[in-house]
């Protein structure tokens, strides 16, 4: 096995929410099949950001109860979880500044890379866009395969 293939896999909070968006179509399917793929190779990152989000996006946006979204939260908690420092912020605020991504965008490409991940996953930023060995991809653009 490849050391990358050893690496973590970082979750962005959308992926998370279409797996528990019942009107998401296919990309209920989709995102089920990476976080199912994640839960069994034991690869699944995410941070503390994340989780609130979720929390955030999950009881406004799909109306779960607030015990079930913690419920969720607690599950997603024992996969990796990044809980940024006030250097990641700032390492946030410097990419930020210097390449012209959100802020809260910037914390995720910070989380995912001091997660040491391969792999962010998120429909939000540029597919395909690598960040030093962090590679972004978008799994709803991916023919058939979420490998």
């Amino acid at each position: 096995m490849s050391g990358d293939r050893l690496r973590g896999e970082f979750v962005d909070t959308n992926i998370l929410i279409y797996a528990f968006d019942a009107t998401a179509g296919e990309k209920r399917r989709v995102a089920v099949e990476l976080i199912t793929r994640l839960w069994l190779d034991r690869r699944g990152c995410i941070s503390l950001q994340v989780l609130q989000e979720f929390y955030v996006a999950a009881t406004r946006k799909l109306i779960l109860a607030p015990e079930e979204a913690a419920l969720q939260m607690s599950r997603f908690g024992r996969w990796r979880v990044h809980r940024p420092s006030v250097e990641d912020v700032l390492w946030a605020v410097d990419l930020h500044r210097s390449h012209s991504v959100s802020f809260w965008d910037g914390l995720i490409l910070r989380s995912a890379q001091a997660s040491q991940c391969s792999i962010l996953w998120s429909e939000d930023m540029s597919s395909g866009r690598r960040w030093g060995n962090l590679e972004v991809r978008n799994p709803f653009q991916l023919p058939g395969t979420l490998a």
